[in-house]
């Protein structure tokens, strides 16, 4: 089964003035990363309920994060032969990566959709449970963008698993 590459994104908080804080990438062959963003001086809006689920502080980013262009150049050369990544919250997700593309002065080599859009209805119905089952079977820290993307391919992968061996018990003669 070929895994689709899934990216998640982290920020300051939603809404209005809200801005990535981190990308994550969880590429086809299962392997994961992510980066941390430096806001920009005009990104100023910071909501603390946001940071207690991330843990992320304003002053790590300025520490530690990369500038938007280097993000959004990391995030081509990773994502431009592939064409396509996968999210679990498009709306939220491509309005931050549209931000971030913006501010770059760039335009994405890539394209983001819905991971609803892999997933079939009996996946969609296992998809909660499976994916808290694996929060505990690997001690998976959410809401870090490279762990969380990383998560939702092991749920898309279990799910798929789950669907296909069950319609294998289906089949006549199995």
């Amino acid at each position: 089964m070929t895994l689709p590459t899934l990216l998640d994104i982290e920020a300051s908080g939603f809404g209005r003035g809200s801005y990535p804080i981190e990308i994550g990438l969880a590429r086809a062959d299962g392997s994961s990363c992510a980066f941390l963003i430096q806001p920009l001086a005009e990104w100023t809006h910071w909501d603390p309920k946001a940071e207690l689920l991330h843990g992320i502080s304003r002053a790590r980013l300025i520490r530690e994060g990369h500038p938007v262009i280097e993000v959004a150049r990391w995030l081509n050369d990773e994502l431009a032969e592939v064409g396509v990544a996968y999210s679990d919250s498009w709306g939220y997700d491509n309005t931050w990566l549209s931000l971030l593309f913006h501010h770059a002065g760039m335009l994405p080599r890539f394209r983001l959709e819905a991971l609803r859009q892999l997933l079939c209805d009996r996946q969609l119905g296992l998809w909660n449970a499976t994916k808290e089952a694996l929060i505990r079977e690997r001690g998976i820290q959410r809401h870090r963008a490279g762990e969380d993307a990383r998560l939702l391919q092991l749920t898309f992968e279990r799910t798929r698993r789950i669907v296909d061996a069950e319609d294998a018990r289906r089949r006549p003669g199995a």
